[in-house]
């Protein structure tokens, strides 16, 4: 079984966030593959990360420290592959501030330096917003969206180029994707290295542009991606569809799709949770007498029975006719609210019965 990520941190469970970040950035020193040959180093090092990710966001840190999991079920995901692979609160596609960090204290900038010299780039993530209903949300859904993204271009395979020709090397940097520019000021003479504004740091220059796609070796299309909604969903998560983003260039890696649920109200039901709330009105001979009503529920009606004697702004509770857990198993529960409806007009006849039973 997974490790306790607070004790994978070596912190306790009221730790500060200052706390949290230090012990993180003090472990990945530690245990980072590049600097500790060890065996078993890197699978360390992933599980600091993983523990740091969730306890340094608050979200993920409250819902771990609630369910002792953090995120949602896993899926099949996949570009149009009918899944997601995870999903989480709120929007972004994480926190990773700190392993940046950490990459540019670990590799001193040759990650920087590959990209100026046009290196493989991974593509632009996208965002969609998808509502639903609350009868989806309860019982999950299957969903196709058409979404327009860049993908390789057909006619030059992503290269930018015209088909039948190549990029040639840059004539002002000679391929290097940097030029040096020297500055003159009253202190003296000062060289600086920029990326070439020729090539724009790649090192190459496309004499012949592809038709198509004018050079920039993306076109832009739409595609049809099959997400399924799991049940018991909210408004506030996302599902991530990975490789559905924009396709890298250079032969980059696509980036992911981050597809953010809104789940619309609904005309009877208030929702809290995987709980839901109805009210409803009986009459006040109901009410004493007691009754069976029709209680309206996401699965059809129910019967619900009222008891003699019923107060006003009852509650009564349905069970496991809420929506499914999101987290476990189960479902929530179905609370009614009665109120008691007085008439206002009453028959001579409906008095006289009245004083009777008062004076009874």
């Amino acid at each position: 079984m997974k490790k306790d990520y607070y004790e994978v941190l070596g912190i306790n469970k009221s730790a500060a966030p200052d706390e949290i970040k230090k012990a993180y950035r003090n472990l990945a020193r530690k245990h980072h593959p590049d600097v500790n040959k060890e065996a078993g180093s890197a699978d360390r090092f992933k599980e600091i990360n993983e523990a740091y990710q969730v306890l340094s966001d608050p979200q993920k840190r409250s819902q771990y420290d609630y369910f002792g999991q953090a995120g949602g079920p896993q899926g099949a995901g996949g570009f149009g592959g009918g899944g997601f692979e995870g999903f989480d609160f709120g929007g972004g596609s994480g926190n990773f501030g700190d392993l940046g960090d950490l990459f540019d204290m670990f590799f001193s900038g040759r990650q920087g330096a590959a990209q100026r010299r046009g290196g493989p780039e991974r593509g632009e993530d996208l965002r969609l917003d998808l509502r639903i209903t609350l009868t989806e949300a309860a019982k999950g859904a299957d969903k196709e969206l058409e979404v327009p993204h860049y993908v390789a271009c057909t006619t030059c395979k992503g290269s930018g180029a015209k088909p039948g020709t190549s990029p040639v090397k840059c004539a002002t940097c000679n391929g290097s994707g940097q030029v040096k520019k020297t500055q003159r000021t009253v202190l003296g003479s000062f060289a600086q290295i920029i990326t070439c504004p020729t090539c724009r740091g790649s090192g190459e220059a496309i004499a012949s542009p592809c038709p198509s796609c004018h050079g920039n070796g993306r076109e832009k299309k739409k595609h049809v991606v099959k997400i399924k909604v799991p049940a018991g969903i909210d408004s506030g998560y996302r599902l991530r569809v990975s490789g559905a983003g924009n396709a890298g260039t250079k032969g980059g890696p696509p980036g992911d799709l981050y597809v953010f649920i809104e789940v619309q109200p609904h005309p009877l039901f208030n929702r809290d949770g995987a709980n839901l709330y109805y009210r409803t009105e009986i009459s006040f001979i109901q009410a004493i007498l007691g009754d069976e009503i029709k209680v309206p529920t996401l699965d059809g009606e129910a019967t619900m029975k009222v008891p003699p004697g019923t107060q006003p702004n009852t509650n009564f509770k349905i069970k496991e006719k809420g929506l499914p857990h999101l987290q476990s198993k189960g479902k929530g529960d179905l609370y009614v609210l009665v109120e008691v409806k007085i008439p206002t007009k009453l028959t001579k006849q409906q008095e006289e019965l009245l004083k009777q039973f008062k004076n009874a």
